[in-house]
C-alpha cells in the first residue's frame, strides 16, 4: 500500500523488437519487384510471379510488422504498417487473378484509397518519427499514382510510381539499417530523427519511456 491507503501501480513490461526493421525490409522488396512491373524491366505475362512474391514475401513480413506494432503500444506503426500489407496482399491477388497487362478500375480504387489513408498515418507517425513517417508518406504517393493509372490514366503514372517505388527502396533500405544498428548497440548510431517520446525511448534512463504508461488506454486495472 502507498502513503494514503490506495494500492500501487504495476506495471509488467513485455520486450519486443522494433517491427520497423521487418517492416521496411517487406517495403524494400515489393517496392523493387512492383517497380520492375511499372518500369517494364519484366514482360506483364510475369504479373502473375510478381502475384505470387508480394503474397509470400512483402505482406507476410509486413503482417509480423503490424501485428508487434502494436504489442509495442505503437498505434499509427500499426495502422500504416497493417494497410500496408493488406494492399500488397490484394494487389498481389489481383496479379494472380488478372489477365497480364489488363488494368482493374477497382483495384484502382482501391490503391488510391490505401494511399490516401497511409499518408494521413504518415503524417501522424512523422510528428515523432519523420524518417519511416517519411517513408510511408512516399508508399502512399507511389500507390495513388498506380492507382490512377489502373482507372484509366497514361502510362506515365505507372512510370511515376516505378520511379517513387525505387525512392522507396532506398529510403526504406536506409531505414532497416539505421534501426538494425540502433537494436544492436541500443544507441542511435545513423540519423533517424526521431522526437519526443520516440527520441526518449532511446535515452538510457529508462523510467522515463515509461512515464506515464499508467494513464494510457489500454492498460487495465488488476485487482
Amino acid at each position: 500500500m502507498t502513503s494514503d491507503g490506495t494500492p500501487p501501480t504495476r506495471i509488467f513490461l513485455r520486450p519486443v523488437g522494433s517491427p520497423l526493421t521487418i517492416a521496411m525490409s517487406g517495403l524494400a522488396i515489393a517496392s523493387l519487384a512492383q517497380a520492375g512491373l511499372d518500369l517494364r524491366w519484366f514482360k506483364p505475362t510475369q504479373a502473375h510471379t510478381l502475384g505470387l512474391i508480394l503474397i509470400s514475401v512483402p505482406f507476410v513480413l509486413q503482417f509480423l510488422g503490424c501485428v508487434f506494432a502494436y504489442l509495442s503500444r505503437d498505434g499509427a506503426a500499426g495502422a500504416t504498417i497493417g494497410v500496408l500489407a493488406a494492399s500488397w496482399l490484394g494487389l498481389g491477388l489481383v496479379h494472380l487473378s488478372s489477365a497480364p497487362g489488363s488494368r482493374s478500375g477497382e483495384l484502382g480504387l482501391m490503391l488510391i484509397a490505401a494511399g490516401g489513408v497511409l499518408m494521413l498515418s504518415a503524417i501522424a507517425m512523422a510528428t515523432f518519427k519523420p524518417l519511416p513517417g517519411t517513408v510511408f508518406a512516399l508508399a502512399g504517393i507511389r500507390f495513388v499514382l498506380t492507382g490512377v493509372y489502373e482507372v484509366g490514366a497514361g502510362s506515365t503514372w505507372a512510370r511515376a510510381a516505378g520511379i517513387v517505388s525505387l525512392v522507396v527502396l532506398g529510403l526504406a533500405a536506409y531505414s532497416v539499417l539505421a534501426f538494425e544498428l540502433e537494436g544492436e548497440q541500443h544507441r542511435p548510431v545513423l540519423p533517424t530523427f526521431r522526437r519526443g517520446r520516440a527520441r526518449v525511448a532511446t535515452d538510457d534512463d529508462p523510467s522515463r519511456a515509461i512515464d506515464g504508461v499508467a494513464s494510457e488506454a489500454g492498460v487495465r486495472q488488476m485487482t
